[in-house]
Formats: structure tokens, C-alpha cells, sequence
């Protein structure tokens, strides 16, 4: 019988719950009908959606 192995814990950024990045409208449609939107990125993972498990040790922390 194979001994079973522990799965790695998952590494979800605490300030985003692994959602990095989010457009954000900018205001009213232009004439064209598109709507201008820009691209902003989680601060503390950079867009990546998760964390080094050193700095989620120290989220978890509160520091």
C-alpha cells in the first residue's frame, strides 16, 4: 500500500482571496460605445493571486 502524501496548502493571497487583478470603468461609455476601463493589480501579490508561504505567515500574523 502507498503511504499517502500531504497536499501542499494552498497559497491564496490573504488581501485578494486570489482574485490579482480587477478592471475598474473610468467613467461614462465613449462615443463608440466601448467603455474605458484600466487594469489594477493587487498590492500585496502583485497580480499573481497568491503568496510566498513566508508572507502569508506574516499576513496571518497581522504584521
Amino acid at each position: 500500500m502507498m503511504p499517502q502524501t500531504t497536499p501542499a496548502p494552498v497559497r491564496v493571497c490573504p488581501d485578494c482571496d486570489g482574485h490579482a487583478t480587477a478592471a475598474v470603468s473610468l467613467g461614462p461609455r465613449r462615443a463608440d460605445g466601448t467603455l474605458p476601463t484600466v487594469t489594477v493589480a493587487c498590492r500585496t501579490c502583485h497580480g499573481a493571486g497568491a503568496v510566498p508561504a513566508r508572507r502569508l505567515a506574516l499576513a496571518a500574523a497581522g504584521r
